[in-house]
């Protein structure tokens, strides 16, 4: 049997960056485990490197979001990091699953190949995990329009610089 077809099956899956960590590397002169949260950052980090990808997460996770940025070291605990975000970390594998806003006027087809190249690659490289899979969900498009950082609308002639 597989060492890799028994993990799958013997492990639950992770997805909470309270789960325990995971087995990632076992030697004669010690063993490294990398908890799913780290997984999980580091997905969200890289998903968030490529241009085109304007946000994470669905409504609801960017409205928690956007109020917990507004509350004095709520943005510290890196959980806007892993907005958007779920994984499942086995000892050897992990899978994840995105949920993306994308800037309009980006090829949504290349920005998820690009996007999951990143993840996966980031991933690996970080944790020696091997990435089975990257799903990713695209549940909004961002227009450039619909920005309403300031309070008062802009003025006509602001479209145009």
């Amino acid at each position: 049997m597989s060492e890799n077809t028994a993990t799958a099956t013997t492990k639950a899956p992770s997805t909470t960056s309270s789960s325990p960590a995971r087995l990632a590397d076992d030697t004669s002169q010690g063993k490294t485990t990398i908890a799913a949260s780290v997984v999980q950052k580091i997905a969200g980090i890289a998903a968030r490197e490529i241009s085109g990808v304007y946000s994470m997460g669905g409504g609801v996770s960017r409205a928690f979001g956007a109020i917990r940025e507004r509350i004095p070291g709520g943005g510290s605990t890196g959980a806007a990091n892993i907005a958007g975000v779920q994984v499942e970390v086995g000892e050897k594998q992990a899978a994840v699953d995105l949920d993306i806003v994308v800037e309009y006027g980006a090829s949504i087809v290349e920005l998820a190949r690009a996007v999951r190249r990143n993840v996966i690659n980031a991933v690996e490289r970080m944790t020696g995990l091997e990435v089975i899979e990257v799903n990713i969900a695209v549940n909004d498009i961002h227009l450039p329009d619909t920005d309403n950082g300031d309070e008062q609308p802009p003025a006509p002639t602001a479209r145009v610089e």
